[in-house]
Formats: C-alpha cells, structure tokens, sequence
C-alpha cells in the first residue's frame, strides 16, 4: 500500500518548508469527507459467525499489542485516522480533517456530535486523553513504544486536538493514528493510571466504532451488535451482529469451517488445513496482502555468554545456522517465504542484510568461527521459548526443526519450552526467556513499521537492546523526506540489525482466510492495513 498525502496538503506543507513526502504523511489534509467506503446507510440483519485461534490479551488499548486484541479494538472503536477498506492511505475516521500545522506540530478536527455507545460524548479532550494514558500508563504489553515521537497532546477545545512532536517532519505519524496506539477511548469510563478489565469495559460501554459488544467471554465468545450511530471511515455494518468465537486448536477451527458450522475461519490454520479446504465444496480460501513476519528475539541481559562479544558471537552462530528455506517448505509449504531482513521484501528500502553476512544456507565452519574467536564454550546451551497457539499450531514444528537445525551443527544443545499466550505475553517482559518467538503483524505497510518499534528507545521488545546510533538512525529515516536518501537509510539499520543480531529474522507470509460460498467481502478486508473488518462482511 503506498501512502499518499492530497494535493492541498502538500500545498500547506510546502507553505510552512516542510519535508513530508510521499512516504508517510498520509492524505488527510483538507480531506472532510469520510470517503466512498464510509458513513452512510444501516445495519442490515443477520448474523456471522468468525472463529479464530487468536487470544485477546486486553480490549483496554493501553494493555494490548497484539493481533488477537486488535481484531477486538478495530470492530469495537474509532480512530482519529483510519485505512478504509481498499483504501491506499488514512481517511478521517472520528477527524473531519488533520494535517501538519507546523513542523512539529500535527493538528485534528473533530467530527460534530460523536459519541460514545453509553451516550458520552467523543471529543477532542477524549483522544487527548487516550494518547496521554497509553505513554503513562506504559504497559509492558502496550504500544507505548508507538507514540516515542509524541513530546505532548493537548485538547485546545472540543474539537480541537494538538500533538507536538519531538522530530520534525514525521514521515509515519498519520499512520501511527491507526495503529494499535490510536482507539479513542471514553474519558469517563477508562482511568488515566492502569488498564480497565475487559469485563468492565464491555460494561461501560465506551466504544464508538461500528460495533459495540454485547455478551462476552473472554478467548471463548465474544458477540457483536452492530452500532447504528457510528459515523466514519468504514462502511455502516450490513450484518447486525457477529460472534467471534474462539478456539485452543487449529484442529476444531479446521473442522468446524470445513463441516460449515461457522461462517469464516480467520487466523491460523496450518497449512496442511488450508491446502485440504482448498478441495471442500462450499467453502472458498481466500489470501491477501501479507507483512506477518516471524522471528527470534534476545533477551541481551539473560542470553547465553559471559560477555557482550560472547553472546554476540552465539547470536552470530544461530544466524548462521538456520535453514529457511527447510522451514518454509518443511514446515509451512510454502505459505510462509525466507526472510532475511527484519523488513519483509516488497517494502520500499527492505535489503536482504543476513544473507548477505550470513549467506542463503546455514555455514558450519562460519558459524564455529564466531564461537571461537570469542572463546564460547562448544555445545552452547540455548534454552528457546516458543508459544504453540498465537502464531498457528505450526509453531510446534517449525522450532523442533529450528532445534534440529541447530543441533545439526554439533554447536548448540536446545531446550524447547512452550506456554499459553496469555502467559507467554506476559512472561516474555519479565526477563524470564532467554531467547523467544515472536511474530509480527504490521501496523502500518512502511519499513519503519518494522524497526521503531524494535529497535527504538523503550521498544516493545524490552530485550535490553539499547544503541545510540541506532536511535539516530531511526530518527533521520523517519524524518528524511527525500524518497532515494531515507531508502538509503533504511538499509543502513537494516544491515546493523544483521550485524548485531537483536532479532533474528526467518519467515514472512500472506494473510489467509476461509469462508462459506455466501459469505461476500473476505476478500476485500485482505489487504496491507492488516486489518480484519466486520464490516466488509455480508450475507
């Protein structure tokens, strides 16, 4: 998806010597309408039911930075900013426009008379205070990290709401809008100092998106009831309510699409299930824009070694040592493709940094070479942390190949442990994994998307990973309005991620979904923005 802004916008921008480009800055200047795919019209009838494997760790936005709760929060609230669907760049969603004021300084106008499903209302002092809480609040699961160049906010009136930037000409900030960072939340309901239970948010009601949520039972059902007040970026709901339902295995999501007791089945089949419902009269499988990326974080505090230069040596080693493309055909037969970068290709400025240090297939002797020369003992103890369930039920697989892998080397001795996500998710940011899966699931479809948050001051990752020039790197792509220059710095932190190896990158791969023959518009919510919309879905 490329990101475009409006011809007004640039008009502004160029008035006040800015540098947005075409890389980021989105087309909201200007732009009052809601688009071709918003407002308008009424719920229609009828019901859909979604299964997922998926876990919600908080539908509270400051709690959560995950695939499972997202899925919640883009149903349930609205966004400043928001990626209608088939849409190349953020419309206003709650905004009736937003723009670059100044250079550091991005200015929304709020839409008249929105408000909240309990009545309250959505003003300009409730975004102001969404942003505020998720940075004070800063939870270990949250996207906190997201909102690293948000200096302030500030609510100059009810419809007026100002952030103030540290780094000038933010070439990401209107997509930050929508991302995990971005649901407004009622003022009224949610507290400024810790997240609000899920229980008691769907008792309070303070949602404004095209769905509110009726009955809950968290990771088990959850309902949906169409909000006829909504008004922004996507379309009114043409299905009064949806049931997401959720399961423990891959195995009874499999079955129950392929027996058509559910109506889509959304994340994750394997791919041993995608490929046999290919074949199932009545059910279609549908694939769409992809960026899901896997990998293996360090934790650079507990990791094996007794030095930094020894733990970067086992780092080394491990990236030396993995086989993708066995995993991409062993494991996921195709679905997912190698990856070496941290940027999946496709993506304006993405390098293959790790082969090119690394090479495409695993070299022994290299990856010995860095042991010894740092004087780490042979076997390595690694203990790995995976989870069997949030990523597909694949996981299982492709680490007890990694583990073969490694092992194969007569250099490493792996421990496999595996926990629930609910547990993982938390456990992970107390230091207790040493070395751990991860996926990732975009934001937003730029390169930045995949380091900021990374490798940035008080990334998500909470690995330990710190670094100076990094941060100023990151600072100067984001900031850098030349197209060929910022692609030029993209590179050069994607070629020190390969050399210090704070992640390990393996695979990417496209979204997949399965539906019934008369389920409409699967397809269409399939695309960069990464976002599986109620919306687009009919009968």
């Amino acid at each position: 998806m490329q990101i475009r802004r409006g011809a007004a916008a640039l008009a502004g921008a160029a008035a006040l010597g800015l540098l947005v480009s075409a890389c980021g800055a989105g087309n909201t200047g200007n732009n009052t309408g809601t688009g071709s795919t918003g407002g308008g019209g009424g719920a229609g009838g009828g019901s859909l039911i979604v299964g997922t494997t998926d876990k919600v760790v908080s539908i509270d936005p400051a709690g959560a930075y995950d695939n499972g709760s997202m899925q919640v929060q883009t149903q349930v609230y609205q966004y400043l900013l928001n990626f209608p669907q088939g849409k190349n760049a953020p419309e206003p969603d709650a905004a009736e426009k937003c723009d670059f004021t100044s250079p550091t300084e991005y200015t929304c106008t709020m839409k008249d008379g929105l408000r909240f499903a309990n009545g309250d209302p959505l003003t300009a002092k409730s975004v102001a205070f969404s942003f505020k809480r998720i940075v004070d609040i800063n939870d270990p699961n949250g996207p906190a990290a997201l909102l690293g160049n948000m200096e302030s906010v500030t609510a100059k009136d009810d419809k007026t709401v100002v952030f103030k930037l540290k780094a000038a000409n933010d070439q990401t900030w209107p997509q930050i809008l929508v991302t995990s960072a971005g649901p407004i939340v009622d003022e009224k309901v949610y507290p400024p100092n810790k997240v609000l239970s899920d229980d008691e948010a769907v008792k309070a009601q303070g949602f404004s998106g095209p769905y509110t949520i009726g009955s809950y039972q968290k990771n088990q059902i959850a309902q949906f009831k169409a909000n006829p007040s909504y008004n922004g970026a996507f379309n009114k709901p043409s299905i009064a309510q949806v049931t997401m339902k959720y399961y423990t295995s891959a195995d009874n999501l499999k079955l129950d699409i392929q027996n058509k007791n559910i109506d889509v089945a959304w994340r994750s089949l394997t791919p041993t299930d995608i490929e046999s419902l290919q074949s199932v009269n009545g059910i279609k499988v549908y694939t769409g824009a992809g960026g899901e990326l896997r990998y293996m974080v360090f934790n650079l505090k507990t990791m094996p070694g007794s030095n930094d230069a020894q733990k970067l040596a086992i780092r080394q080693a491990m990236a030396s040592s993995i086989d993708r493309d066995a995993l991409s055909t062993k494991v996921y037969k195709g679905t997912f493709k190698p990856s070496y970068s941290q940027v999946p290709p496709g993506l304006p400025g993405a390098n293959e940094a790790f082969k090119a240090l690394y090479g495409e297939k695993p070299n022994v002797d290299q990856a010995k070479k860095y042991l010894t020369d740092a004087g780490v003992s042979i076997p390595v103890s690694l203990q790995i942390q995976y989870n069997p369930d949030h990523y597909g039920s694949n996981s299982d697989q492709e680490y007890n190949e990694i583990k073969r892998q490694l092992e194969a080397t007569n250099l490493f001795k792996v421990n496999l442990q595996s926990a629930e996500w609910t547990t993982y998710s938390k456990e992970r940011t107390k230091d207790s994994y040493p070395i751990y899966q991860l996926g990732w699931f975009p934001d937003f479809p730029d390169a930045d998307n995949y380091l900021s948050p990374f490798f940035g001051p008080n990334n998500f990752l909470q690995s330990h990973y710190s670094n100076q020039e990094m941060n100023k790197l990151l600072t100067d792509e984001v900031t850098q309005g030349d197209k060929a220059k910022r692609e030029q710095l993209l590179g050069q932190i994607q070629d020190k991620v390969a050399k210090e190896v704070p992640t390990l990158p393996m695979l990417y791969g496209a979204q997949v979904a399965v539906a019934k023959d008369d389920v409409k518009g699967v397809q269409e919510t399939l695309d960069a923005a990464f976002k599986f919309r109620f919306t687009s879905l009919s009968k």
